[in-house]
């Protein structure tokens, strides 16, 4: 045999082609064929996730919506609760008004706003269920609004809230509610 055709054969023994797609092998196949090659090894890195400045980025930007956002928030839910109860008193006040209308006067601070959902023995006409059904509605802070009748400077009734802290007078959301007549 020809000394080139034997040099040839030795070359072709230390090659191994490899006919089957890298994306069909599974790792230890693909790694087994480059080693074999002598091909440097090349590795498969299926880990991915994030880097920490991404998370840290992340987390900036949250801090600064939450800084943005928060302070507006916080705030509403006490002005909620004042306009909650100012919703309530005009209700309620509505309910004082059918109630003359069908008995030719309000009822007495006495009777008070019972007179809505139970009907006094002096109710001439009085509506089934009650002028406000399932009860006069509380507050916003979940307290019983006040009724006197005859009311203050000239007024027929007062209807009102004692506001947050549950005591006559106050300021800010301590302050009294009264119903708009």
């Amino acid at each position: 045999m020809p000394k080139a055709m034997t040099k040839a054969m030795t070359i072709i023994d230390k090659i191994q082609v490899n006919t089957m797609p890298t994306s069909a092998m599974n790792d230890d196949q693909f790694q087994a064929s480059n080693m074999s090659a002598n091909k440097p090894l090349r590795m498969r890195n299926n880990q991915s996730g994030f880097t920490l400045i991404e998370i840290m980025v992340v987390i900036v930007i949250l801090a600064i919506l939450a800084g943005l956002v928060v302070p507006k928030v916080v705030g509403q839910s006490d002005k909620a609760r004042v306009k909650t109860t100012e919703t309530a008193l005009a209700t309620v006040s509505n309910a004082l008004d059918m109630y003359k209308v069908d008995n030719s006067r309000y009822p007495t601070t006495a009777q008070g706003l019972e007179a809505l959902t139970t009907p006094p023995a002096e109710a001439k006409n009085y509506p089934d269920g009650g002028y406000i059904k399932g009860g006069y509605p509380t507050d916003g802070w979940e307290n019983e609004m006040q009724y006197v009748a005859p009311g203050s400077e000239g007024r027929p009734y007062d209807l009102f809230s004692l506001g947050a802290d549950g005591q006559q007078g106050g300021e800010g959301q301590d302050a009294d509610i009264y119903a708009q007549l």
